[in-house]
């Protein structure tokens, strides 16, 4: 098989991340213990890569300051849902009209460990090219980061940390001089692990 025909064949597409989602059981926590929360993972396709859009939070937010994350936050009264917080968050933070995201699917609920907030990530596909526009309250900076990039082995790094007497993974992306860790890179991990094997355990794309 050529190298070009190896690519189409492992190449991710809107398709395959939808029933990647809609072929697995989303696991919930109890909600009870923590705030619930959500965000959008929103995707769009460049060439021949997904992206994957992250914001950097300012150093004025209330919670995770100066971290990278996906744009999103506690629901208001008058979302109907958690999907519905996560589009108008969305659009608030960076601009993106809810009718502008399809969205493909759920992926597991992501608890922080020191804010204890229960996230709800869903994910969704964007128009390319969009003009976002970043709320200055709130987001310091708008990146866009390739799936190849975060399959890379050499951009991802994982340790064993200590939080409330709990030994816990925490993992990192590093991108372009900036570092993905958190629940974000939770979410991004798990995100990965649906759609298919990262590239450093053979498969995924090329």
């Amino acid at each position: 098989m050529g190298a070009e025909a190896h690519q189409e064949k492992t190449r991710v597409t809107k398709e395959a991340i939808r029933r990647a989602l809609a072929g697995r059981q989303k696991h919930a926590e109890p909600v009870a213990s923590y705030v619930p929360a959500a965000v959008l993972v929103p995707l769009f396709e460049k060439g021949d890569d997904y992206y994957l859009v992250f914001t950097k939070r300012t150093e004025t937010v209330s919670h995770h300051k100066g971290q990278y994350s996906f744009p999103g936050g506690r629901p208001h009264p008058e979302d109907r849902s958690l999907r519905d917080a996560a589009l108008r968050e969305t659009w608030e933070e960076i601009g993106l009209p809810p009718g502008d995201a399809e969205v493909l699917g759920e992926l597991d609920d992501i608890a922080t460990f020191t804010t204890n907030f229960l996230i709800s990530p869903f994910v969704a596909t964007i128009p390319y090219p969009h003009q976002f526009t970043a709320n200055p309250a709130e987001v310091a900076e708008i990146i866009e980061v390739p799936l190849r990039a975060l399959q890379d082995k050499g951009n991802f790094e994982e340790e064993v940390v200590e939080v409330g007497g709990l030994e816990i993974p925490q993992y990192y992306y590093r991108y372009g001089g900036r570092v993905i860790y958190g629940a974000t890179a939770r979410i991004v991990k798990h995100f990965l692990e649906v759609i298919g094997p990262p590239a450093w355990s053979g498969g995924g794309m090329s």
